[in-house]
């Protein structure tokens, strides 16, 4: 089988859109992404919108899932699952049972009920998620915005434990606000 091919079909794909600390966290050690919103004030467009508006489904980790839950409205009008070995479809809130469910698939599992369902373009998201899918071999492009601030410590974007994983570099630019925002796509040499 190959990569991108799962039980004769084409296997849905997997995208990553983070921003991360220049050197390399997407959170603080609380988890807390507030240094990211003076970037998101800022007026300036990253293409999230566009990069959103690309992709038919989202998977997130249970983290990312409780921190979307604290913003003022659910942000996602995409259906969104859940991975979670711990969480239920009963600890959802009834306002989001019919466009949020958990799975405690493994990814590549994960990938082919998905696929199966019609989906083609995954948005993958949250620093563990994005780990178990690289290392599963089902990213195939990641949109990294490097935030032009030193945290210090917090949550690694790849963590110390990941597959060595080829990317092609597609593009970089660069924004007013010294955000660097890379595009990579995966290899497949």
């Amino acid at each position: 089988m190959t990569p991108n091919r799962v039980w004769g079909a084409e296997r849905a794909r997997g995208h990553v859109f983070i921003a991360c600390s220049l050197d390399g966290y997407i959170a603080t050690q609380g988890g807390e992404i507030d240094w990211l919103n003076t970037y998101a004030a800022s007026g300036e467009e990253y293409g999230y919108e566009e990069f959103i508006a690309s992709v038919d489904g989202i998977v997130m980790g249970r983290r990312t899932y409780e921190k979307a839950l604290s913003f003022p409205a659910w942000p996602y009008e995409l259906p969104v699952v859940v991975t979670s070995r711990s969480m239920k479809s009963n600890d959802l809130p009834i306002e989001l049972t019919d466009s949020v469910e958990v799975s405690d698939a493994d990814p590549a599992d994960l990938v082919s009920a998905l696929t199966e369902r019609g989906l083609h373009s995954l948005y993958i998201d949250g620093g563990q998620v994005i780990q178990s899918f690289m290392r599963a071999g089902l990213i195939d492009e990641m949109i990294v915005s490097r935030v032009p601030l030193l945290l210090g410590a917090g949550i690694p974007l790849f963590g110390s434990d990941g597959p060595r994983l080829e990317m092609e570099h597609v593009a970089t630019k660069s924004f007013p606000s010294g955000l660097v925002q890379s595009r990579y796509r995966a290899t497949t040499r």
